[in-house]
C-alpha cells in the first residue's frame, strides 16, 4: 500500500511516500512560503505517485471539528497568508483521495506511539520544544481532541526567582513557549542556544520552566511516558536537568513505578526525527480505514 504524508511546518513543507508499515520510501522539502506558491508544488509532487490516501501534519491552530464548516482549515495562525486556508480542502479537490489531518505534534505523538516510544501505552505525551512549543496528547488510545485540539505549549508558568526576562509570546508573556521556547532563549541571553551550550545558569532555568509544566502535564493528563522532542532537547545537559528539576517541583505528590523510573519516564524521541512524518502515514491509513 502507497500512501503520502505531508508535515506541513511554518518554515517548510516535508512531503513523503511510505506504506502502512511506517516504511518511508521517498521525501523532498518545499519552503513554506505563500499558499499560491507553496501548494502546487505540493500537490504536482503527489499527484504522479498513486498514493491512496495523504495524511497532513499540519501546524496550528486547525480545526479539526469534522462537523465544522471550517473542518480542515488552518485558522488564526500568525503566519497571516495561510490565516483561515482550507488545506484539506485543496489536496482533496486536486488528489481526489482521503485526507488525514491533525496537528503537526499531534502527528509526531502518534509515530512514537505507532512505531516509536510509546507504543503500546494508552496514555503518552509528545512536546516538542523548538521555535515553538507544542504538544500532542494520546488518551485512552487516540489523539486527544475536544473543543480545539491541545495548545499545551500556553500553560501559564510561575517565573523563575532570577529571571527578569519579560516574555516573547505576544498573547500571554509568561507561558512556556513565551519563556522556554528558542526565541525566549535568545531574547533573554542575547545569543542563540546553540551559542550558550557552556552556559549553565541557562540550562537550569531553561529545566525549571519545562519540568514546571511537565508537572502540570502529569497531574493533569496522568501520562505513562512523556517524549520530549525539538532543537532545544538538542542540548545534551538538558534532560538530566529536566528530570531533577521535575522529581523536585513535584515532591514526591505522585508515586508511581512510572515516576520511580525518571529516565525511561521522560525520555527522547526514538524514531531518528521521522516521527512527524511516520505519524502522517498513520494519519492517512486511519482515514482510509474509516
Amino acid at each position: 500500500m502507497k500512501l503520502g504524508a505531508l508535515e506541513a511546518g511554518g518554515t517548510k513543507m516535508v512531503c513523503a511516500v511510505g506504506n502502512e508499515n511506517g516504511e518511508i520510501f521517498e521525501r523532498i522539502s518545499i519552503p513554506t512560503e505563500t499558499p499560491d506558491i507553496t501548494m502546487p508544488k505540493i500537490i504536482d509532487y503527489f499527484k504522479d505517485k498513486e498514493i491512496e490516501a495523504l495524511g497532513v501534519g499540519c501546524f496550528g491552530p486547525i480545526d479539526l471539528n469534522r462537523s465544522s464548516e471550517t473542518y480542515g482549515y488552518i485558522t488564526t495562525t500568525p503566519k497571516l497568508a495561510w490565516a483561515n486556508y482550507n488545506i484539506v480542502g485543496a489536496l482533496k479537490d486536486a488528489l481526489h483521495i482521503p485526507v488525514g489531518f491533525d496537528t503537526d505534534v499531534n502527528g509526531s505523538a502518534l509515530g512514537e506511539a505507532t512505531w516509536g516510544i510509546t507504543r503500546g501505552l494508552e496514555n503518552s505525551m509528545y512536546i516538542t520544544i523548538g521555535t515553538g512549543i507544542g504538544a500532542g496528547v494520546i488518551s485512552n488510545g487516540k489523539l486527544l481532541h475536544g473543543m480545539l485540539h491541545p495548545e499545551a505549549g500556553h500553560v501559564l508558568l510561575r517565573k523563575h526567582p532570577d529571571d527578569t526576562y519579560e516574555g516573547k509570546c505576544p498573547y500571554h508573556k509568561t507561558c512556556l513557549e513565551g519563556l522556554a521556547a528558542g526565541p525566549a532563549i535568545e531574547a533573554r541571553w542575547g545569543k542563540k542556544g546553540v551559542e550558550l551550550a557552556d552556559k549553565k545558569e541557562v540550562w537550569e532555568m531553561e529545566a525549571y520552566y519545562i519540568a514546571q509544566a511537565l508537572v502540570d502535564y502529569i497531574v493533569i493528563l496522568s501520562p505513562q511516558r512523556i517524549v520530549l522532542g525539538g532543537g532545544v532537547m538538542h542540548q545534551e545537559q538538558m534532560m538530566p536537568l529536566v528530570r531533577q528539576q521535575v522529581k523536585e517541583q513535584l515532591n514526591a505528590y505522585i508515586r508511581t513505578k512510572e515516576l520511580e523510573d525518571l529516565e525511561s519516564y521522560i525520555v527522547l524521541p526514538s524514531l531518528d526525527d521521522n516521527q512527524g512524518i511516520m505519524g502522517a502515514l498513520k494519519l492517512a491509513l486511519d482515514e482510509l480505514n474509516l
